[in-house]
């Protein structure tokens, strides 16, 4: 079996910076590439912060975290990869720009180089198609926030070899993740349930069922969701939704994955969620909000048991975290004050 020691992720948004992260904190070497030297400067002060903050914690010690941090390299020059073992896409849900890629890869990387793809829905069989190699090609598809979340899916192209699948499986169980295997179908697990759900979510409002605020509300407190389906698409990114439900629509056929005219018509209107700062809601205000509620939260830290209330004092954590923290993101969401009421 390939052993893993250099990681090569492509594209350093939260999936691909989150995995780049987890990669060096587990002890391997990393290569994180971007074209835009402006989002790798910000992937790299997100990475450090976040190593420092779990040396703060105590989750890692300082020697560590330093070594983490050394471990880290940044470029916006593919040719850099050409000694990694295992090549990770973190690149927009386009099948068209991961071929693109994966072709420059293939050209790249050495001869015994796994390429994998951290698609939420594409073909892994026809992304392998752009290769010279298609038996080294996989999926392996990490849950956001990567570092956070503990879950991968894997999955196997229709030429992936048990070698290539017993390799990536081996890496992110060293990363700490649960894994599940997914047949090549669109939309593969995951995907293949929630995006439906928050597709008929944005029907229901559409329709004039009930409020956002209700729909959320009635998914949280009646089926135990730690987010509403409506703010977990705003977390999620409402294009990356919608290029799922496309996916999903056009690979199985079905009228039923149709998606949404509401969530069209956001995507066409620039609101995409909390990285516009306005989706299904308004983020444009909760950063003055949230500056204006911290006083009244050390209160509350004071009063109460720290070891409960800590994580009030940390909004970042609180958007990192989806189920075991991750409720926290409503802080910085929708009406804050309300919100928090709700989560805590």
């Amino acid at each position: 079996m390939t052993e893993i020691k250099e990681v090569g992720l492509v594209g350093s948004g939260q999936m691909g910076s989150g995995i780049a992260q987890l990669a060096a904190v587990y002890g391997l070497d990393v290569w994180l590439l971007d074209a835009d030297p402006v989002a790798l400067s910000k992937a790299t002060k997100s990475i450090t912060t976040n190593i420092h903050r779990l040396i703060s914690k105590g989750q890692l010690s300082q020697a560590a975290g330093n070594d983490a941090l050394g471990r880290l390299r940044c470029s916006s020059n593919l040719e850099e990869l050409r000694m990694a073992d295992i090549i990770i896409e973190a690149i927009v849900e386009s099948e068209d720009a991961k071929k693109k890629l994966f072709l420059e890869l293939d050209r790249i990387a050495k001869s015994s180089a796994i390429l994998a793809s951290n698609t939420s829905s594409i073909s892994i069989t026809r992304l392998a198609s752009a290769t010279s190699r298609p038996l080294q090609v996989i999926g392996m598809h990490f849950m956001n926030p990567p570092p956070i979340m503990k879950l991968v899916e894997i999955v196997r192209g229709a030429d992936t070899s048990d070698q290539t699948f017993y390799a990536t499986k081996a890496l992110a169980e060293r990363f700490g993740k649960t894994v599940i295997c997914s047949q090549d179908f669109s939309g593969f697990i995951v995907n293949r349930i929630l995006m439906p759900m928050i597709n008929e979510a944005f029907y229901t409002l559409y329709t004039g069922v009930a409020t956002k605020e209700d729909i959320d509300t009635g998914m949280k407190l009646g089926t135990n969701h730690p987010m509403g389906p409506l703010q977990l698409a705003d977390f999620i990114g409402l294009d990356v939704c919608l290029s799922i439900m496309k996916v999903l629509h056009a690979g199985l056929g079905d009228s039923k994955y149709a998606p949404c005219p509401l969530l069209v018509q956001y995507v066409d209107a620039g609101r995409l969620g909390r990285k516009r700062s306005i989706g299904v809601y308004d983020y444009r205000n909760a950063a003055e909000r949230k500056g204006a509620e911290i006083p009244q939260k050390r209160k509350i830290v004071l009063k109460s048991n720290k070891a409960e209330d800590k994580s009030l004092n940390d909004p970042r954590q609180g958007k990192a975290k989806v189920k075991e923290a991750a409720a926290k993101v409503e802080d910085a969401k929708v009406e804050a004050a309300k919100e928090q009421k709700k989560d805590n």
